[in-house]
């Protein structure tokens, strides 16, 4: 599998990297054993970037992670975390699940806002010792959505500073939206962004202004979220849309795209991936996945080339805009 830097940094990461989102019990447990060998998969396969965040299962994928990832040589894979959330002990409601997190998890922590400078080193420390890992090699701030003005002057300059220092390799910030991610790129000196939901084929807000100011900038794009949640995940169309219900007239785009990619003789989720994949400022595409089976599936459908008459064609109905 194909290797390349991410942004100006020297943080190598594939071109499919492993989501281990799915690893921390999101939506559905998983044990630690169907965890470890669905981490298992994407080494076999060839993968070497995985992301993983405290967010996801309350720090249970980190620690899944870490424990899958023991014994492998440390120079050959690259992992990314994130910052913005702080794990607080819980006990009062460790008998409750996470469900406002959407994690099968006991809720015996309880996540805390915090984009402050302390918050930053607090929570990179917390995610080594759960990793079990000396370093990470990518730190992305996490959703700030309602925190920029924190996040771009306590949160940034925090990771500047390790990343100067040699703690990590390469910065950046992971978000379901574009308009923030454009003004980190565009006001700072990150290497990174992690693109969830905003460019995929039903969805390509950020191809206007986003991901050429990443090329501009050499900031390397990894796109998350290819499938929007679901909906693109199947063929049938899946009836989850940005991990909600799918509206009417978006449920009907994603069956006629799914309709002109089998007169090419494509599935739906082998177009999804392929169509992000192919743009020149995404640098990797990430899939979550909590088992082997999934992972294996995923990796062929990255592995399968799409004719480039499909996006013609997919442009010619006004299905995608390029």
């Amino acid at each position: 599998m194909r290797t390349t830097r991410l942004g100006r940094s020297s943080a190598p990461v594939t071109t499919v990297g492993f989501g281990a989102a799915g690893i921390g019990n999101l939506y559905r447990a998983v044990d630690d054993d169907t965890a470890r060998r669905a981490v298992e998969a994407a080494w076999q396969a060839g993968i070497r970037y995985y992301d993983t965040a405290p967010h996801y299962g309350l720090g249970l994928s980190e620690r899944r992670l870490g424990a899958a990832l023991t014994g492998r040589p440390r120079a050959e894979f690259t992992v990314s975390t994130k910052v913005g959330r702080i794990l607080v002990p819980s006990p009062q409601t460790a008998h409750l699940r996470d469900d406002a997190g959407g994690f099968d998890v006991p809720a015996d922590h309880a996540r805390r806002w915090d984009f402050s400078a302390d918050g930053v080193r607090r929570s990179l420390e917390s995610s080594l010792a759960r990793l079990g890992l000396d370093r990470v090699d990518v730190v992305l701030i996490h959703d700030p959505d309602e925190h920029w003005r924190q996040a771009v002057d306590e949160a940034y300059p925090a990771l500047h500073e390790l990343r100067d220092a040699g703690v990590v390799g390469a910065i950046g910030v992971g978000m379901n939206q574009w308009q923030m991610l454009e003004r980190f790129v565009t006001d700072t000196d990150i290497d990174a962004v992690m693109l969830a939901g905003r460019y995929t084929l039903l969805d390509q807000s950020a191809a206007r202004t986003l991901l050429p100011r990443c090329r501009e900038r050499s900031v390397g794009v990894l796109a998350a979220g290819v499938f929007n949640s679901g909906i693109l995940a199947t063929e049938p169309p899946g009836r989850t849309y940005d991990y909600g219900p799918v509206p009417d007239a978006t449920y009907a785009r994603a069956v006629r795209i799914a309709q002109v990619c089998r007169t090419h003789g494509v599935s739906l989720p082998q177009a999804a991936m392929a169509f992000v994949a192919r743009h020149p400022a995404v640098v990797s595409v990430l899939f979550g996945a909590g088992n082997a089976e999934q992972v294996d599936r995923n990796v062929q459908l990255a592995a399968t080339p799409v004719p480039d008459a499909l996006w013609g064609d997919l442009l010619a109905e006004g299905l995608i805009d390029l």
